[in-house]
């Protein structure tokens, strides 16, 4: 929240963190088969907690005076009212994490708002479409088979093809879509052809891999920004120069021209047809994946639109038992085996975690876990954030309309502010586009407030980094560890994991060692009770669970 318009060594090495920060989290994975899609997010999270810390620590150094807008406060109140719901979370450990994901996603609006007020919203916007550049050409890379083994285990395996380095091709393709418009407005607002010729080549290739993704939130995500996007770019062009050809300098400080608004659609036309084209390794059932990946969009009488109905009316149910504060950030799948019914396909009893980590909706999900309090703000900052962007037709605002618009519906289908790589860029994009709001509250910030407020600050970050660092570290000591004994040093490094402590339970057991398998089966349960796993290793341990 604190102010300053002046460029300062500070400020420069600040917008420099965000921006390798930006690029980290597209390549921060882990190769560690056995922790599935964790491999990929806890080291994305360890990026988005050292950015967001670094950077706000440099501004704040140097920060003479604050304000505070409406955005501001809504903002501020969707994070109180987390830390609310932490307090009272049954996995104090998975609140914990989800919490720090939503703290730095704010504490990096607040540092690219200020590095905005100093001139610098294009270098931000730059640094989130290369990055969006980055994902989509690992996911092509893993398509066309273009990755060498000893790339493919440094990168974390790539599983789930064409997922790259996010893991999943639907976390790969939703950071494409979401990063899109940033890229469009790269390519809008180049003032030379030669200039946006880098930027519509990213295009084509975002546009490959959203094909290749066979994501289908993504698509509608994308479809819907898409629509937004031609029907304002056509308003803004007629407001900024008239109807046809050069449209003069428009409110973005920019020549809207109908020839690169023509571009851009080729270009991403273009990477439609590359993606049917071009032969890939992806091995697909159906002998016309891509069709019927289409057709399937609005399908929810059977296969996954069907299995999240369910999901969502199990999990709406959890939300009624806790309307007001939820159940716990993070805590959704540990309170999900009470709530799952009969022939639910995202529950698997078999499985040593029977669900995923997050459900198919930001919003089923915020709304059960963060409760009325938490989803309502949120809601509302979003709201404040778009009809600032409608005010102030420009460039930045068509950007900004078509992100939000985006994150709403691939939000609307699946998992993304929850995540740490889709979340540091929204909120990045957010700070970065989105116009000033009136203020509400300001002033000056004396030294010692200044230095209560960096102490703060170092604190937070340190703890949320450090969790996230031992949690990476964890995984390395159990994946390393050729051995039980070996890999006990994994549970010694991250307590609170559920998965670590699961698999130890059950290597011990196999052994015949239920002397070790008991203490960590416990507190297994212990941490998600609902989970078969755990009780069946002390059932045949000889203990009643």
């Amino acid at each position: 929240m604190a102010t300053g318009a002046e460029r300062t060594p500070l400020s420069l090495l600040a917008l420099v963190v965000v921006q390798l920060g930006v690029l980290a989290v597209v390549l921060a994975a882990v190769p560690a088969p056995r922790f599935d899609l964790e491999r990929h997010a806890l080291p994305k999270e360890l990026v988005l907690h050292l950015t967001a810390g670094t950077a706000t620590l440099l501004l704040l150094a140097q920060a003479r005076r604050f304000t505070l807008t409406l955005a501001d406060a809504l903002l501020a109140a969707f994070l109180l009212a987390g830390l609310c719901s932490a307090l009272l979370a049954h996995n104090p450990w998975l609140a914990a994490r989800a919490l720090a994901v939503s703290l730095s996603g704010a504490a990096l609006f607040w540092s690219t708002r200020a590095l905005r007020r100093r001139g610098w919203s294009r270098a931000l916007v730059a640094a989130v479409a290369l990055a969006g550049v980055l994902g989509a050409a690992g996911a092509l890379g893993q398509a066309w088979g273009l990755f060498g083994p000893a790339l493919t285990r440094a990168l974390g395996g790539l599983s789930r093809p064409p997922g790259g380095t996010f893991g999943n091709r639907n976390f790969m393709a939703h950071f494409t879509a979401l990063t899109l418009p940033a890229l469009a407005l790269l390519a809008l607002a180049a003032r030379t052809r030669l200039g946006a010729l880098a930027p519509l080549a990213g295009a084509a290739a975002m546009s490959a891999a959203l094909v290749l993704s066979r994501s289908r939130a993504a698509w509608l995500g994308a479809g819907a920004a898409g629509t937004v996007f031609t029907v304002e770019l056509w308003l803004l062009a007629r407001r900024s120069g008239g109807r046809g050809g050069r449209a003069g300098r428009g409110s973005g400080g920019v020549s809207l021209t109908r020839g690169r608004a023509l571009a851009l659609a080729g270009a991403l036309a273009a990477g439609v047809l590359l993606a049917l084209a071009v032969p890939n390794r992806l091995a697909w059932r159906s002998d016309s994946p891509y069709l019927e990946s289409l057709t399937g969009v609005a399908n929810y009488r059977e296969g996954s639109g069907r299995g999240r109905l369910i999901q969502y009316r199990n999990t709406l149910r959890m939300a009624e038992d806790a309307p007001l504060l939820g159940v716990g950030p993070g805590n959704w799948p540990v309170a999900y085996p009470r709530y799952t019914t009969p022939r639910d396909p995202a529950w698997n009893g078999g499985a040593l975690m029977p669900t995923n980590p997050w459900p198919s909706s930001d919003w089923v999900a915020l709304l059960a876990e963060r409760g009325a309090a938490g989803f309502v703000a949120l809601l509302l900052f979003g709201g404040v954030l778009l009809a600032r962007a409608r005010r102030a037709p420009s460039l930045e605002g068509l950007a900004l309309t078509a992100t939000l618009v985006t994150a709403v519906v691939v939000g609307a289908f699946d998992a993304v502010l929850l995540l740490p790589a889709p979340a540091l860029a929204v909120f990045v994009l957010a700070g970065a586009l989105a116009p000033d709001g009136r203020p509400i509250r300001g002033g000056s910030l004396p030294p010692r407030r200044r230095a209560w407020l960096l102490a703060g600050t170092a604190l937070a970050a340190a703890l949320m980094t450090g969790h996230a660092a031992l949690q990476v570290a964890a995984m390395r000591a159990y994946t390393d560890g050729k051995r039980a004994e070996e890999r006990e040093r994994a549970a010694r490094l991250d307590p609170g994991s559920y998965r670590i402590h699961a698999m130890l339970a059950a290597d011990w057991q196999r052994r015949g060692r239920c002397d070790r398998a008991r203490p960590h089966a416990e507190a297994a349960r212990a941490l998600v009770p609902g989970v078969p796993a755990p009780r069946q290793v002390l059932r045949r341990c000889g203990r009643r669970p």
